[in-house]
């Protein structure tokens, strides 16, 4: 028989600190799978054999999983085809989760992923976060994540006037990650955000460098 293509991405999940239970690693899977199949229609994430959605995507979302809490509402800003934030809500099934995408194709995406992995305490919203005010929590987000989607200070713009006082802005960056803080500067001073945690780390079969940035309000 071959070889489960998850086995060694899961073990190197638990390595890192991020443990997964039974029903959750068989969740990760089945969205992989029907992430793949809806990738090979239409281009959802640009990325489209299952090692690589494995290893490059969905184990990327979970890095930032241990720093995550179990309670509150987390706002995911460009959701595209799911990463970081249908993972996440997998592991951490009793937040509130928003998932915010202006592309109506990803959209619907996203909407039969919720349904067809029975998630609950979840919303997509197909719009703009310029164009969100009123279906946002007035009261701010324990966590924000955004992945791939706009530069570091439209993230930051984005997102930080919508954090709790209690919440963290979670960003993904690669190598280059100290020269784009440093750009990013004015910015953070702006939304009154300092960098409160790093986490490094390098993805099974890659040789480059990533960062998780993890901001919280000063």
């Amino acid at each position: 028989m071959p070889a489960d293509p998850f086995e060694d991405p899961f073990a190197w999940a638990e390595a890192h600190g991020i443990a997964l239970s039974r029903a959750q690693q068989e969740k990760l899977a089945l969205f992989v799978r029907e992430l793949l199949a809806w990738q090979h229609k239409m281009n959802l994430v640009g990325v489209s054999s299952e090692d690589r959605l494995i290893r490059e995507l969905l184990l990327d979302s979970l890095v930032p999983l241990p720093a995550i809490g179990q309670k509150g509402r987390l706002l995911d800003l460009g959701s595209g085809g799911g990463i970081p934030a249908i993972p996440l809500k997998i592991c951490r099934p009793h937040l509130h989760f928003q998932l915010l995408e202006p592309s109506h194709k990803k959209a619907v995406f996203l909407r039969h992923a919720v349904r067809m992995l029975g998630l609950e305490r979840i919303e997509v919203l197909c719009a703009r976060i310029e164009e969100s005010g009123d279906k946002l929590a007035s009261d701010g987000y324990q966590v924000i994540t955004s992945r791939a989607v706009t530069s570091l200070p439209r993230i930051l713009q984005w997102g930080g006037r919508w954090l709790a006082n209690d919440g963290i802005l979670v960003t993904f960056q690669g190598s280059s990650w100290k020269d784009v803080l440093e750009e990013s500067k004015d910015g953070m001073r702006q939304e009154k955000l300092v960098l409160s945690r790093t986490i490094p780390y390098r993805l099974p079969g890659m040789t480059g460098e990533r960062t998780v940035l993890i901001f919280s309000p000063s």
